[in-house]
């Protein structure tokens, strides 16, 4: 077992690392209910909607392009230093959202906080295997994949009590307090070097920089540092200037200490596959992240965008071939339940996301009530998430890792096959709340499974690589699905539209308040959800019997 780094202990450092992977999953789910009054403070108005969609997009693509990259760093230079530097990287992102005046301030700080943020998993899963042999860390990967997805529970609640008493940057202050305390108890009881001094200065002027307190900025002598060299901008000031040399200052001095580690890091690490890859996942994720997703198949530049992406898959592919340091090294993914744990965990996240986005499309169109309504029926769905990842880890020494991802996702599957035949009515009585419940439960008993699969059949050194890739996996997965899903369902919608006569003939004495005409197109708008849960239980079907096939020579846990 590969012996784990750091100054506290092993246990103590896994339970902070899993608060810190709920936070920031609780983080990603957070900007649902803040979006509104994060585009008025930046000044876009509520119509202008297309234009905020790189808050959401930003924070994805530091997700995702960049956790191979983390992954294999957490390989090279241990999971504490990792853990530690997502953290502060998190909490800088958060800070800069925080502070944001302006879009691009606010999407580079989402960016920051996706990149912290996606880098704290595939470090907190490889510490798991690290502590524990391979018959007994199912449950424990359960537990860390319970507390990913409670994120996805509290993170919409934390923005509402956020919001109820202050404004939306708190939510963002809170961030960024909660992150640096997680970092300083991962770090232990060192005593701080200078360049952790630096670091904290430079973060204090940056914040000084984006938010111009008013009492500072609008002083005769204090306001001197906030006035601008030219133009408008905070960063062109004084103050920002003297942000700018504190982080330049901050970074030789992380440098000139890690001199020797570094020369060795670059060494170890493929950054040329490394780049080539994020390139490839970053031009799928603009593709399909910045569609709406009840209107689109992606977005207008999608086409070119994947055209990029497959470009870079491919100079990647040639340029793994000649390296003989390869990001992926050459075999890593043979064993067929490695490959088949990214195949599952795909089919997982094109599956999942039609809960995560139509269940709450479906309470609206039958229920009407705005966000807040619609986020409570699919908080059923959610809440039994975290229970199956509990119970699927726990079942993992006692029975076939195949055997609980075929029953979850089958599960799964047959409960989006009910949701595909719900009546306008169905969210009123409570089987629904059954059918979302048993839903939730059956996806959470397939991810420790898959998760123990993967780990069981890699080495020890590329098990923050590989853990990496299942979470990018899951989430490209779910770009794809919500795309591919979408365009099935609007299919649906217009082929039924295009049927409905008009309000004048339907009523000709009163066109403007036809009932029968809106009792069509919602009957429509629901045969869009209907045809959506449909292709989703076709790949929860698909991903259980892969699973089955996969991961039948696994047995338990014992890999």
């Amino acid at each position: 077992m590969t012996q784990v780094d750091g100054a506290v202990r092993p246990r103590a450092q896994l339970t902070l690392a899993s608060i810190a992977v709920a936070f920031a999953a609780a983080d990603t789910y957070v900007v649902v209910l803040a979006l509104p009054d994060m585009m008025a403070g930046v000044g876009l108005s509520a119509d202008q909607l297309q234009r905020a969609a790189p808050i959401i997009s930003g924070f994805l693509l530091g997700y995702i392009a960049v956790l191979p990259l983390i992954g294999r760093i957490a390989d090279v230079v241990g999971r504490t230093p990792v853990l530690v530097g997502a953290l502060l990287l998190f909490a800088v992102g958060s800070l800069v959202t925080a502070g944001a005046y302006d879009l691009p301030l606010v999407v580079t700080g989402r960016f920051l906080q996706g990149v912290g943020g996606g880098g704290l998993v595939p470090a907190t899963l490889a510490l798991v295997a690290d502590l524990w042999p391979a018959e007994r860390r199912g449950l424990p990967l359960g537990v860390v994949g319970a507390v990913q997805e409670l994120g996805s529970v509290l993170g919409p609640l934390l923005g509402a009590a956020v919001l109820a008493v202050a404004s939306w940057q708190y939510i963002f202050w809170l961030n960024l307090v909660v992150a640096v305390v997680l970092a300083m108890l991962l770090r232990g009881r060192r005593w701080p070097p200078p360049s952790a001094v630096v670091g904290l200065l430079a973060c204090v002027a940056l914040g000084l920089t984006l938010t111009a307190p008013e009492r500072l900025a609008t002083g005769v002598t204090l306001g001197l540092p906030f006035v601008p060299f030219t133009g408008t901008s905070r960063l062109l000031t004084p103050i920002g200037v003297v942000s700018l040399v504190l982080a330049l200052l901050w970074l030789a001095l992380v440098l000139r200490r890690a001199r020797g580690r570094f020369h060795g890091l670059l060494a170890q690490i493929d950054l040329v596959g490394a780049l080539l890859l994020a390139l490839a996942l970053a031009g799928v994720v603009l593709a399909f992240a910045t569609a709406d997703p009840e209107k689109q198949l992606m977005s207008p530049a999608g086409p070119w965008l994947l055209v990029a992406a497959a470009v870079c898959a491919v100079a990647f592919g040639v340029w793994q071939r000649r390296t003989s340091a390869a990001i992926v090294p050459r075999g890593l993914l043979g064993a067929r339940a490695a490959w088949g744990s990214l195949v599952v965990s795909f089919l997982i996240g094109c599956a999942l996301i039609a809960a995560l986005v139509d269940v709450p499309v479906f309470a609206r169109a039958t229920q009407g009530g705005g966000q807040l309504a619609a986020a409570l029926v699919l908080l059923r769905f959610l809440i039994a998430l975290p229970v199956g990842a509990v119970v699927g880890g726990w079942l993992t020494r006692r029975c076939g890792l195949w055997l609980i991802t075929g029953v979850g996702l089958g599960l799964s599957g047959a409960m989006f096959t009910v949701m595909a035949f719900w009546s306008r009515t169905a969210l009123d009585h409570w089987p629904a709340t059954v059918v979302l419940l048993v839903c939730g439960f059956g996806f959470g008993l397939a991810l420790s499974p898959v998760n123990t699969a993967m780990l069981g059949a890699t080495p020890g050194d590329s098990h923050g690589l590989v853990s990496a890739l299942v979470v990018v996996a899951r989430m490209v997965g779910m770009l794809v699905g919500v795309s591919a899903l979408t365009a099935i369902g609007l299919r649906r919608y217009y082929s039924i539209a295009d049927g409905i006569k008009s309000p004048n003939e339907l009523c000709p004495s009163s066109p403007a308040s036809c009932r029968p005409y809106v009792d069509a197109l919602l009957d429509a708008a629901v045969s869009q959800v209907h045809a959506i849960f449909a292709g989703a239980a076709v790949c929860a079907f698909l991903a259980a019997v892969l699973g089955v096939l996969v991961l039948g020579r696994s047995g338990t846990a014992h890999t």
